[in-house]
Formats: C-alpha cells, sequence, structure tokens
C-alpha cells in the first residue's frame, strides 16, 4: 500500500495557496496555466486524503503559534468534522477544475489566470476554516474566504455583476463584523479561550438566559449559511459564471457558513448546553420559515440559476435544524446534509451551466423538450434533483431521515413539518425542470433531432458528481460513523 505524506496542517492550508501564485505567475502561457491548476488540485487532494487514517483512529494533528493575548492563538487542529469539510472541498476542487477549464474557455471568459487564482485562494481559506483550532483562526479564514470570492463573482465586469458583487461583499461583511465579531469577543470575556472544545467552552461561563442570545449572534452572524434575512447575497451572486455558482453554493462559500455552524454548536456552545437549555430552538424554527419561504420563493421562478439559488437557501437550513435542535440523530443528519447536498448541488449547477455552453438558454420555460437533445445532462441533473428531494436509492435520503428522527426524538413538530412540506415543495420545483426536458413540447429554437451535448469535459464532470449521488446512499457508512463519533 503507498503511503501519502502527512503534511502539517499549515502546509495544508498552504498548497492553494501556492498553487494560486503558481497560476497568476504563469498569466501569459495558458497550458502552464491549466497545468499548475490540476496540480495544484490533486497535491491537496492527496495531503488532505493522508491525513484520513489518524483522524479515524482518533489521533488527528494539532499545530499552535504564539497567543497574541492571553488565551487567543493562532492554531489548527484537524478533527473528524473540519476533515469531512476539506474532503469536500479537496474532492470537488478537481472535479470543478475539469468543468471550470471546460466552461471558461468555451464562453470566451477573459482573465483566467485571476479567475483560477482567486478560485484556489478561495478553497485554500476553506481549507483554513476547516482546520482552525480556534474561533480567532477561523474568523481571519472566514473573512479571506469572502474577500477571495468576491473578484470571481464579479468576474463578467458588467453592471448586473459589479451590483451583485456589492451585495454579496454588504452582507457577508456586514454579518460577520456587525454579529459574528462581537458572538465571538462575547465568547471571549466569559470564558478566557476561543478553542474549540469537545463538549463546548460556554457551560458555567454565561448564564442559561443569555445563551439563546449568543447563539442568534453566532446563527445570523455566519451570513454565509444563508439564514433568513441574511440570505440575500446567495441569489446575488448568481451573476457568476456557472464554476464560480457551484464553488459558492456546493464546495467553498455555504459549505464554509453550515460547517461553522455545526463547528460553533459542537465545539463552542455545546451539544449538551443546546439541549438541556433549549437555546438554540428558536434558531430552528427560524430555520424551518427559511425552508418554506425560500421554496415557495423558487417555486415562482422562471430563472434556473435563481431557482437553485433559493434552492440552495432551503436546503442549508437543514443542517442549521440539525446543529440548533441539537439531539445525537439530529446532529448526525446535519453533518451528513453538509456532504450529501454538496455532490447533489453541485452537480445542479454544472447542469445550469452546460445548457447555458450548448445552447445559451437560462430560463426554465426555454427548457422544454431539450432533455431530449441533452439527454446526458439532464439525466444527471434528474439524479441531483431526486437526492435533493431525498428519495431512496439517493443520497440525500440519508441526512433527511436523520434529520427528521432526530426532530420526531426532541418532539420537534414545526421542524418535522417543514422538512417534509420541503421535500413536497422540491417536487414540484425541481423535478419539474427535467419532467418538462425530457416530456414536454419542444420551445421555440429547441433542436427536436441529433444530439447536442455540452463539451465532454463538463459531462465527464456531471457524471462524476451525479455518480456520488447514488454512491453515497450504498455507503454513507463512514460518514455515518465519522458524524457519531462527534457526539459519542
Amino acid at each position: 500500500m503507498i503511503s501519502l505524506p502527512v503534511l502539517s496542517p499549515l502546509t495544508v492550508i498552504a498548497i492553494p495557496f501556492a498553487g494560486a501564485l503558481a497560476i497568476a505567475l504563469a498569466h501569459r502561457h495558458a497550458r502552464l496555466r491549466d497545468a499548475l491548476g490540476w496540480v495544484a488540485a490533486l497535491i491537496f487532494l492527496t495531503t488532505v486524503i493522508a491525513h484520513v487514517p489518524s483522524v479515524m483512529s482518533g489521533q488527528g494533528a494539532h499545530q499552535w503559534f504564539g497567543e497574541l493575548i492571553p488565551g487567543v492563538r493562532i492554531g489548527f487542529v484537524i478533527e473528524p468534522l473540519g476533515l469531512l469539510f476539506a474532503l469536500i472541498g479537496a474532492s470537488l476542487w478537481v472535479v470543478a477544475t475539469l468543468y471550470a477549464q471546460s466552461y471558461m474557455k468555451t464562453l470566451g471568459y477573459q482573465h483566467l489566470a485571476r479567475f483560477f487564482a482567486c478560485y484556489a485562494i478561495a478553497l485554500g481559506a476553506a481549507a483554513g476554516i476547516a482546520f482552525s483550532g480556534n474561533l480567532l483562526t477561523l474568523f481571519i479564514f472566514y473573512e479571506v474566504l469572502t474577500l477571495s470570492t468576491y473578484p470571481l463573482v464579479t468576474h463578467s465586469g458588467s453592471e448586473s455583476a459589479r451590483q451583485g458583487g456589492r451585495v454579496y461583499l454588504f452582507y457577508l461583511l456586514a454579518s460577520s463584523i456587525g454579529l459574528l465579531l462581537p458572538a465571538i469577543v462575547w465568547t471571549y470575556a466569559a470564558t478566557g479561550t476561543l478553542d474549540f472544545q469537545t463538549g463546548g467552552i460556554i457551560e458555567g461561563h454565561i448564564a442559561p438566559h443569555w445563551i439563546p442570545i449568543l447563539t442568534g449572534l453566532f446563527a445570523f452572524g455566519i451570513g454565509k449559511a444563508a439564514l433568513m434575512p441574511m440570505h440575500r447575497w446567495l441569489p446575488s451572486a448568481m451573476v457568476a459564471p456557472a464554476p464560480v455558482s457551484a464553488l459558492l453554493h456546493a464546495v467553498a462559500v455555504v459549505k464554509a457558513g453550515v460547517f461553522t455552524i455545526l463547528k460553533v454548536a459542537i465545539f463552542v456552545l455545546g451539544v449538551d448546553t443546546l439541549q438541556t437549555t433549549g437555546a438554540g430552538l428558536w434558531v430552528a424554527w427560524v430555520a424551518a420559515f427559511t425552508i418554506v419561504a425560500a421554496s415557495l420563493v423558487a417555486l415562482g421562478l422562471d430563472d434556473l440559476k435563481a431557482r437553485l439559488a433559493y434552492s440552495t437557501v432551503a436546503q442549508l437550513s437543514y443542517v442549521i435544524i440539525g446543529a440548533m435542535v441539537a439531539t445525537p440523530l439530529a446532529i448526525i443528519g446535519g453533518v451528513m446534509q453538509m456532504l450529501m447536498h454538496a455532490v447533489a448541488k453541485i452537480t445542479l449547477f454544472f447542469s445550469a451551466g452546460a445548457i447555458q455552453v450548448a445552447h445559451d438558454r437560462k430560463k426554465i420555460k426555454e427548457l422544454d423538450g431539450l432533455g431530449r437533445v441533452m439527454p446526458f445532462t439532464f439525466t444527471f441533473m434528474t439524479i441531483g434533483i431526486l437526492s435533493i428531494i431525498g428519495l431512496p436509492l439517493f443520497a440525500g435520503m440519508w441526512s433527511k431521515w436523520y434529520l427528521v428522527l432526530g426532530s420526531l426524538s426532541d418532539e420537534q413538530w414545526i421542524v418535522v413539518g417543514a422538512l417534509l412540506v420541503s421535500s413536497l415543495l422540491n417536487i414540484l420545483y425541481l423535478l419539474i425542470i427535467p419532467i418538462r426536458g425530457f416530456f414536454a413540447p419542444a420551445a421555440p429554437g429547441v433542436p427536436t433531432q441529433g444530439i447536442h451535448e455540452a463539451p465532454w469535459a463538463q459531462r465527464v464532470a456531471m457524471g462524476m458528481t451525479a455518480s456520488a449521488c447514488l454512491i453515497l446512499f450504498f455507503f454513507p457508512e463512514p460518514v455515518f460513523n465519522l458524524a457519531k463519533g462527534l457526539i459519542s
């Protein structure tokens, strides 16, 4: 068996940043630039995978640097939840590289060195969040992720892109500086530390009647989790190219948000504290509202990417519910949802981009009959949708199963109702798209004969992520065991 080199956490995090620098320096040489993108993505994935054996054996890795003030230091810890997030980012970065290089060239985008350099920085920032050993380190990389993805959102340079970028930046910076940072300062003032600890750090340091307020500051301050009303940045960012939408909605940004929610719930607030005080239940009810409201908004939208964006707003709140209900099964469901949604939603955004590349169509009413001339794309899209709905044979079933069971065990009927209604609404606003694509009469301008698919690289990328939606249904045990270990 080949033994992979086990690098320090900081070295692993530095790989995407080094890749970004190399890509930027190769801006005059397209082939070298593309090759460097592959090298960085593959090395990053390899070095993340190398930490799996030690983490699964209960060891992990720690790396700390000097204190800035008493009890506050910069540091990294590789533990199961962070490793899962890093694996999601590293694995999907490889697939997204295949897709993005084809997409951006086919549509003639310029300044690709800048684009792929920012892409790499975003993955490095996500890794920094994943391996953060405390709230300060996490906050630093959280802000780096925001700033590095802004140029990606505005990459086209159009007025709509610039406006979308302004909304994106305002919401994420305002929420993190105005709410998340005060929550971090409050935590330090009460506990004297910001380090993540199993069981949390606030028990006995903050009076029970104040914990719901602190929980709310964290939940709404982590704007990347898109809990209403902090969600507006997400649909505004849909002006970005499809590979960016995939990055935002599946790989880095929103997953950084829900990962941080889980991290705070488990390692700062503490699962036992949340259970005994019920401090997170009001946030869970807001998340339930977000699920239903975002689904209803999606139902009325004709723009494909906008509908997928509001679907993401709804699906992220599944993870928030798992963290805030805080029963063991709910936590397991939330952790599993982080992965299951990632592979399904990136498939859908890949599909939307492929449709734009092959036929320049963005409106759902323009897709009627298109499935018959893009059978691969629409089949992959259908698999991703069925996983998001949560039907058997598709990965999304497991996360919803445990979320419902976990909510039932705590008699959270509002939450259970929202989860069930959401699945029904998913059928109405998502499954109808491939149904119309395969069976409706062709919309004006849609070819009626032959196959007119997107380039092969995009189809391969879609096929890989769609296959993951099936594989993870039959082999969910590693993710389940990892999630179970967080609350045992």
